[in-house]
């Protein structure tokens, strides 16, 4: 696989309470961890996968240190506890950028994600910068071609900018551009986006690719039953759904640790709703969690709302 790099073996550590019972566990003790890239071995599991690279961030003049994001993540999620699907986790180790290369990475993520996706694996890809979402979601339309595929973004920006070179704020506009030349419909929906941080020139793509838009404002109770029906109207209507999770969608007090902190943002307790709904459709395929930066975190703070958004997705995603 190119690019690709093993996870590193200090990684998965935590408190050890075996002695206490048999069934005290937690992640770094129920996750799979092959010594190779092999996702034939493992059908129906999570392959959990890292994509270290930022290119896009930096070309996109974000602050860069997403590369770091993914073995941050995986440290933050392996002294939690261990429920129903978390031990369906499968750490199939990391593709790695080369720097001023993102074509080559996002190809070997895409080439990735489509090995996984074809063995009939679930995947489960911690970013870097949200440049993640154009290989991911490549990765995802290769391995199911006749399928209608549904992108749900939690994001409090668009991404569709129109830009003479691919960076992380571009890749939805990629994958519409790839469904016009492949004659499949482009159906995407951005969750949690901020009117404030997203120009007229965005909303005006937004509309003329006919996008679907649940402000952060829309979102500051506990999920009304209009967003309920909205969302699930939005899960009707396609087969396989891939949902993306740019982490600044979360206020800066719970997540500073991204290019791009949200002032507003949508709480933990008021995403969830979403996420759960998505998870147990029987229809999720595909998960990323992006933009976590762990060199502008604050004692933990982001770490800690990132991998509890990543354990809570795992623990309610349908087998």
């Amino acid at each position: 696989m190119n690019l690709w790099h093993p996870t590193s073996e200090n990684i998965w550590q935590g408190r050890n309470d075996l002695a206490e019972a048999d069934n005290a566990l937690r992640v770094f003790q129920t996750i799979k961890q092959p010594v190779s890239f092999s996702p034939e071995a493992f059908p129906h599991h999570i392959a959990l996968v890292g994509f270290e690279c930022d290119e896009g961030v930096k070309l996109n003049q974000g602050r860069p240190g997403a590369k770091l994001g993914p073995e941050y993540l995986r440290q933050s999620l392996a002294n939690l506890a261990s429920y129903q699907g978390h031990d369906r986790l499968v750490d199939l180790g990391n593709i790695r950028a080369n720097p001023e290369k993102l074509s080559e990475a996002q190809n070997a993520l895409s080439d990735a994600v489509h090995h996984c996706l074809q063995h009939k694996m679930k995947t489960l890809i911690f970013g870097g910068g949200h440049e993640t979402a154009f290989a991911h979601g490549m990765g995802i339309y290769r391995a199911f071609p006749t399928q209608r595929i549904g992108i749900i973004n939690f994001d409090a920006h668009l991404d569709l900018r129109n830009s003479p070179q691919p960076t992380s704020g571009t890749p939805f506009r990629q994958l519409a551009h790839y469904c016009q030349q492949h004659q499949r419909p482009f159906n995407y929906t951005c969750i949690g986006a901020s009117l404030a941080s997203n120009t007229q020139a965005l909303l005006d793509e937004a509309n003329h690719l006919d996008v679907t838009i649940i402000w952060d404002t829309q979102c500051v109770e506990p999920m009304p039953d209009k967003l309920q029906q909205q969302l699930q109207d939005i899960i009707n209507q396609v087969d396989i759904i891939y949902m993306t999770i740019d982490l600044d969608v979360l206020p800066i007090w719970q997540m500073p640790a991204v290019s791009a902190p949200a002032a507003l943002g949508v709480p933990l307790d008021r995403l969830l709703p979403f996420i759960q709904l998505i998870c147990q459709s029987k229809k999720l395929q595909a998960v990323d969690l992006v933009e976590l930066n762990p060199l502008y975190d604050i004692q933990g703070m982001g770490g800690k709302a990132a991998a509890r958004l990543a354990w809570q997705l795992v623990h309610w995603w349908h087998e």
